[in-house]
């Protein structure tokens, strides 16, 4: 067994081994598959759902959008402050005024509104919403896109860059957490730009003494953890090779948009945030597995109406052009789309015209990978109501953020539920949602 087999073996609960265990012992003993213990555990090792999306494309909007003036919009309102809304392609869908192409692509995307996190702050916010878990000093949780591509280590296509990119990196690109830094995201920035480290400094002869150095070190590095050989299992040396494939591989030209026609190019928008959708584009056919994207700038304490325009004039013609171009390219089926940021923002403007963190009530788009589009879920009050705590009240369907992590994995035909072990054999649940089903059911 190849050692990439075996990580992804060691990475099973015990539970799944049990059953496993179980089933061979009773072929062993002649016990027949027909009976009905057998057949129960046959079912429950099989619950594995059927895959739709082969991918996932993130628009991280880091700050926090407002979700009043980007996909939950209440036109003529108190809460609104002036706020306008436009009507979409999907019937009785309204988004806010700014996003004019994206309007034309709504009956591709699905709205979840009233998204709930109990996270306030920027920094454990973006932890929760982009693994699914509240942070914990004891564990680091894997993002969406590490899980993703760690579920999917038995791919069959080749591929020599990174499954898992983030472009235009934030503060809090994807992490592996307790799955190891091989599911980190490998960070890129404006893609008119050359992937940076992947040509030599060196002549040839000067580069492969140092790749013989390296070796060396590395073995004697691992050669002290012999007298602990659980310890030295879990240390992997740095993957030369894998870096050394990528140098060399014909699959870097996925990163230059500038191989498209200037026409597509201007569909994005002259951006880095629209140059990066279209390499996300260009990398999920290259085989990658998960590419975030991100457009800062969100976070609107002054003057809200104003940055806020400013963010969604980038935005709609990046997000609207990529949902287009994946129709063309017939990989919107295959490719989910998650357009959001990590709360939203206050209902009521604050004394210098902004809108404050907001985890109880925002909206996240999503769309592509089997979701089905012109569909809302969840709804918030336009006169919302305080309560004790000064808290607003009235939602409608409202769903965790571990929902969204839940039902992106099933779309994926990953065992949402299914446990792994951290490195010290903690048993951790992939994601403690539930899938949405209203945007998985045809």
């Amino acid at each position: 067994m190849s050692d990439h087999h075996k990580d992804d073996y060691s990475c099973h609960s015990s539970e799944h081994f049990q059953r496993r265990s179980f089933l061979k012992l009773g072929g062993a003993a002649g016990i027949s598959l027909l009976s009905p213990v057998a057949s129960a555990l046959a079912r429950i090792h099989d619950d594995r759902p059927i895959a739709t999306a082969k991918s996932l494309i993130v628009l991280w909007l880091e700050g926090a959008p407002s979700q009043l003036e980007t996909f939950d919009p209440h036109p003529g309102t108190e809460i609104a402050a002036g706020s306008k809304a436009r009507k979409t392609k999907a019937r009785d869908v309204l988004i806010g005024d700014g996003f004019e192409q994206v309007a034309e692509q709504m009956d591709s995307i699905s709205l979840i509104r009233a998204v709930t996190s109990k996270e306030g702050d920027h920094a454990r916010a973006i932890y929760n919403i982009k693994t699914g878990y509240r942070p914990d000093p004891t564990i680091i949780h894997p993002s969406i896109g590490s899980v993703i591509c760690h579920q999917s280590n038995s791919d069959s296509k080749v591929v020599d860059i990174p499954r898992h990119i983030s472009i235009l990196p934030g503060g809090f690109p994807g992490r592996g957490g307790y799955l190891g830094d091989s599911f980190d995201a490998f960070k890129i920035g404006d893609p008119k730009n050359p992937v940076p480290d992947v040509q030599s400094l060196v002549d040839r002869k000067r580069q492969k003494q140092r790749i013989n150095d390296l070796g060396f070190v590395d073995e004697k590095f691992l050669a002290r953890h012999d007298r602990n050989s659980a310890k030295r299992k879990k240390l992997k040396p740095f993957n030369l090779d894998a870096a050394l494939t990528m140098m060399s591989s014909e699959q870097l030209d996925a990163f230059d948009v500038s191989n498209e026609s200037e026409s597509l190019r201007k569909e994005f928008g002259d951006t880095p945030f629209g140059r990066g959708c279209l390499a996300a584009i260009r990398l999920i056919q290259a085989g990658v597995r998960c590419i975030e994207v991100t457009l800062s700038g969100w976070d609107s304490h002054v003057n809200n109406h104003e940055l806020q325009a400013g963010r969604i004039k980038i935005l709609d013609p990046a997000f609207a052009a990529l949902v287009r171009e994946l129709k063309r390219r017939e990989l919107l089926d295959s490719t989910m789309v998650l357009c959001g940021g990590e709360f939203g923002r206050t209902p009521y403007l604050n004394a210098v015209g902004g809108r404050d963190h907001w985890p109880q009530g925002f909206s996240v788009a999503l769309g592509g990978g089997g979701i089905q589009g012109g569909r809302v879920i969840g709804e918030t009050n336009s006169k919302p109501k305080r309560d004790s705590d000064n808290r607003l009240e009235d939602l409608k369907d409202s769903r965790p953020v571990e929902d969204i992590h839940a039902t992106i994995l099933k779309a994926m035909g990953i065992q949402f539920n299914h446990e792994l072990e951290s490195p010290i054999g903690r048993p951790m649940k992939i994601s403690q949602g539930k899938p949405i089903e209203r945007l998985l059911e045809s």
